[in-house]
């Protein structure tokens, strides 16, 4: 099968998994654009490129962006920052059929209606599903045990104020106050002010990532893998605003390895479509609805057999249940 008739496959296969977008197709020219632009950035390195180093220095990345979002282009390595950087070789492009996903879902957050935010207010999400642990017994072996993720929470969208939590009926203030929020720690604010351009806002996070999980850290996760994880807490934030998610989902288009799952079902017990990326014998996946593109939640399953379980376990699960902005911590909308 050429390139072309699998991207043609994989988009008549993204098109049964979910019905017509009811929002807005892309602006006329949107992708061709793109088109030229990663064709361009090919010819221009293709005359300026030198030798490689061994190593991948540190702060310097390459995103490997997909067929699809390239309208039939080869795959790309963009250079971010002073020099380029192959992505690993053995990872396959975001997939056509996650990249429609995903721009759909893009979609669908751009004209969602938003609700006007002050400084004193706060976000508000609720979630259930769990987590699991492992513990060990008293035979010296592991247990994997859950933990519940159900719970309510309140976060000040300026970061002014400490953030309220409920779960199991009883409500406590986390330690601290998140300040002006960061990427692991976000408030509207903080999400109001990324950059929307999909390529900048990865390179944000992939720079932190990097930082953090590249070459001479002790991370076994790989900056690709903890870009398409920060992606999803923070779109899992519950509330984002509409241009920020929609920035977020075509960045996660851009990470190579990113796939789609036609059935995956979230802890409240939707079906629903997933984009999902595989690493470490374990499968992240986002969960949509179907039919409006809507998050509904994630999830993580292993693929293969480990200290966590059998393939196919679920070890972690949590749904969207309700999200939106409040006057006061312990109000819900």
């Amino acid at each position: 099968m050429s390139p072309e008739q699998r991207e043609q496959s994989e988009r008549e296969q993204a098109s049964r998994m979910l019905p017509p977008t009811p929002y807005p197709e892309p602006a006329p020219g949107r992708v061709e654009a793109r088109r030229e632009h990663f064709l361009s950035e090919v010819d221009r390195q293709a005359r300026s490129r030198s030798p490689r180093p061994a190593l991948r220095p540190r702060g310097r990345w390459g995103l490997v962006l997909g067929t699809a979002v390239a309208a039939g282009a080869t795959a790309v390595v963009l250079g971010l920052g002073s020099g380029s950087i192959d992505a690993p070789r053995n990872v396959p492009p975001a997939s056509a059929a996650s990249v429609e996903l995903l721009e759909r879902a893009a979609l669908a957050a751009a004209t969602t209606p938003q609700t006007k935010v002050r400084a004193g207010q706060y976000s508000y999400v609720r979630t259930v599903g769990h987590t699991s642990v492992l513990s060990e017994n008293e035979a010296g072996t592991m247990d994997l045990l859950r933990e519940d993720e159900g719970r309510e929470q309140w976060t000040s969208v300026d970061g002014s104020e400490r953030t309220l939590q409920r779960k199991d009926g009883n409500d406590h203030l986390l330690p601290g106050t998140p300040g002006r929020g960061n990427l692991n720690s976000p408030t509207y604010h903080f999400l109001a002010s990324l950059p929307t351009d999909p390529d900048i806002l990865l390179k944000r996070i992939r720079d932190d990532a990097e930082e953090n999980h590249g070459a001479g850290s002790d991370s076994t996760t790989g900056p690709d893998q903890e870009a398409f994880v920060t992606i999803g807490d923070l779109l899992r934030n519950g509330v984002t605003p509409s241009e920020t998610s929609a920035a977020l989902y075509r960045a996660a288009a851009l990470i190579p390895g990113v796939d789609v799952i036609p059935d995956a079902v979230d802890a409240a017990g939707r079906h629903g479509v997933a984009v999902a990326r595989t690493h470490g014998g374990e499968r992240t996946e986002w969960i949509f609805d179907k039919s409006t593109a809507r998050l509904l939640g994630e999830r993580t399953v292993l693929v293969e057999d480990n200290a966590w379980g059998k393939a196919d376990t679920i070890v972690t699960s949590v749904a969207l249940i309700g999200s939106g902005i409040v006057d006061e911590a312990g109000r819900t909308p």
